[in-house]
């Protein structure tokens, strides 16, 4: 029998002082040390920061023919992590996914955090960020107006909307359970607060209804956002005629990927956030279970692109492709990292076939830190062995990052969980309403 969404069936303020005590509680020493050591590596991504932007991106390890190399990597990393929140709150709402109740904002909040990491990248990358502004097609006397046959604009673009989207979508899902935090706080600046962000909700029939429709309407609007961004996105490199980017499959490959590594991240921080603040009973098994095998669905259609990608290589009679599929990536300079992402993205996903596997929470945990070392592993593939080994053998050169490089990516996974820290203690992650009135509907099926 199906495990339940909602495990003893609790009353609704059982639930309320479950789930909104989490902002009241005071911190743990874990807290704490997380908040610290966090904080400590966000310092360090400052700090490089400011040495690339004071002394010029040739502190990065990029080279001629390999323009393109971390930078680039962890915008694309980064932004396919936003995905998987996105296609939790928004697809599976619209499909009528009631599973998807108690771990939503969770997802939505990763998404924001992730896209604030992936702006980063662009930013530096053009070398001046301070003429970032450049991208926008906005009024100029003197009609300087951006290239828009380069993706630049195009990733702008999408970007920018993805980001405001889902903010606003994060944000209205939020207004009741403010409300009841302003219902609850134990002091006055709290409730001024909350209140203000609560814009005034009472919980009337006539505001359930506008509400329910304005969430249903942005999550329609949300819902295209998950295709087009990742495959604007894959046009940076499927635009090009650098062997092993020159392909019509790489929007749809790209977005796959997209969600398939967002999944592995709400698995990575969602599984010691439920054990941690015991949550056993509202983040059952089940929803566990089903991001599983999400997982591995969308695991299988990155390793049909795979298969595609080498068949048509060989089809092709290109010998420049086929060189970079079945000798360059296997075989040259950083096949390593070839042979993580085949490891971690091919074989590891297949652990995901058995219930024994997706049950046992510890080897879960490793298997999506796992997966999102093979999705960071094929950004580096594409990007980096792309260009190294491209037309002329005269212009091949190996890439190798600085410590500019890796403390900047170290410091972006830092500043990322540093945001998540801050959520938790700040804001209800689990919806309260949502999961209330969810509960209120299984108690009604029972009953009959």
């Amino acid at each position: 029998m199906t495990e339940p969404l909602i495990l003893g069936r609790p009353t609704d303020e059982e639930l309320s002082e479950e789930l909104l005590s989490v902002v009241w509680k005071p911190r743990s020493r874990l807290w704490w040390a997380a908040f610290a050591l966090t904080g400590a590596g966000t310092v360090v991504l400052a700090l490089a920061i400011l040495y690339t932007v004071t002394t010029g991106i040739g502190v990065w390890g990029n080279n001629i023919p390999v323009g393109w190399a971390f930078g680039i990597i962890n915008f694309v990393f980064w932004i396919g992590i936003g995905h998987a929140g996105t296609f939790i709150s928004a697809i599976l709402l619209l499909l009528e996914q009631r599973w998807r109740t108690s771990i939503n904002r969770f997802a939505e909040a990763m998404t924001l955090f992730a896209v604030v990491q992936a702006g980063l990248f662009p930013l530096l990358h053009l070398g001046r960020p301070w003429f970032a502004y450049w991208l926008v097609p906005y009024p100029a006397t003197l009609r300087v107006w951006p290239q828009f046959k380069s993706a630049l604009p195009w990733d702008a673009a999408a970007v920018f909307t993805y980001f405001t989207v889902s903010l606003v979508f994060w944000y209205i899902g939020l207004i009741p359970d403010f409300a009841a935090l302003r219902d609850r706080a134990p002091s006055r600046l709290r409730r001024i607060v909350y209140g203000v962000l609560s814009l005034g909700w009472r919980g009337s029939a006539v505001t359930f209804r506008h509400y329910r429709l304005l969430y249903g309407l942005l999550a329609g609007l949300a819902t295209p956002l998950v295709l087009s961004v990742h495959s604007i996105v894959s046009t940076d490199f499927a635009m090009a005629l650098v062997p092993g980017w020159h392909s019509t499959i790489f929007p749809p490959f790209f977005v796959a990927g997209a969600i398939f590594s967002g999944f592995a991240m709400v698995l990575t921080l969602l599984i010691p956030a439920r054990r941690i603040f015991h949550l056993g009973n509202v983040v059952t098994q089940r929803h566990i279970d089903n991001l599983s095998k999400l997982a591995l669905v969308t695991a299988w259609i990155v390793i049909y692109s795979y298969i595609i990608e080498l068949f048509a290589a060989w089809y092709s009679g290109s010998a420049y492709e086929i060189y970079q599929f079945f000798a360059a990536r296997p075989a040259g300079p950083n096949a390593a990292i070839f042979w993580a992402q085949m490891i971690c993205n091919v074989l590891v996903p297949q652990l995901l076939w058995f219930p024994r596997v997706r049950r046992n929470m510890p080897l879960l945990w490793i298997i999506s830190i796992l997966l999102n070392v093979g999705m960071w592993s094929e950004r580096f593939v594409i990007i980096v062995m792309g260009l190294q080994r491209e037309f002329i053998p005269s212009a091949w050169h190996a890439y190798h990052p600085t410590y500019v490089d890796i403390s900047m990516f170290i410091g972006t996974i830092c500043f990322f969980l540093l945001l998540v820290l801050i959520f938790l203690r700040l804001f209800p992650f689990i919806p309260v309403a949502e999961v209330k009135e969810l509960n209120h509907e299984l108690s009604h099926k029972e009953d009959r």
